[in-house]
């Protein structure tokens, strides 16, 4: 006789990103900006195309509603910064790693890279690092 097995929900029960949680992201990823040396241009398009204005109010502190794509490039710019800081004892050198040139990019920098302004450039950069960790 045929048993029916249960099945499993299509989208399981992942906790989302509070608010919270993303207004503390954005706070990390200013300083991690600061310390990476990024230019405020280059900021705003790592983080979607954000307007001027946006950008310097979340610079001096105030950083308003993170919808989720903006949550989720929080993310991957922490991933990031975890794998520098797992491949790199030094974290100066970390820090200035994502302004060098690297052939996997092309010859292109990290930074130029995640500027491109599309979510997938950010992944990309976070899929070498967790390559090179040994993180696949």
């Amino acid at each position: 006789m045929l048993q029916e097995i249960p099945r499993t929900e299509a989208v399981p029960e992942i906790p989302q990103i509070t608010a919270r949680e993303a207004e503390a992201m954005g706070r990390a990823v200013i300083r991690l900006f600061e310390k990476w040396q990024v230019s405020d241009a280059d900021a705003r398009e790592i983080l979607g195309g954000l307007a001027a204005r946006t950008y310097a109010r979340w610079k001096a502190g105030e950083l308003g509603r993170i919808d989720r794509d903006l949550a989720t490039r929080l993310s991957l710019l922490l991933g990031i910064h975890k794998g520098l800081r797992y491949l790199f004892s030094d974290p100066e050198r970390g820090y200035a790693w994502v302004k060098k040139s690297n052939q996997a990019f092309g010859g292109r920098t990290p930074v130029e890279v995640m500027a491109h302004g599309d979510i997938f450039s950010l992944a990309r950069v976070r899929a070498y690092l967790d390559a090179e960790r040994g993180g696949w």
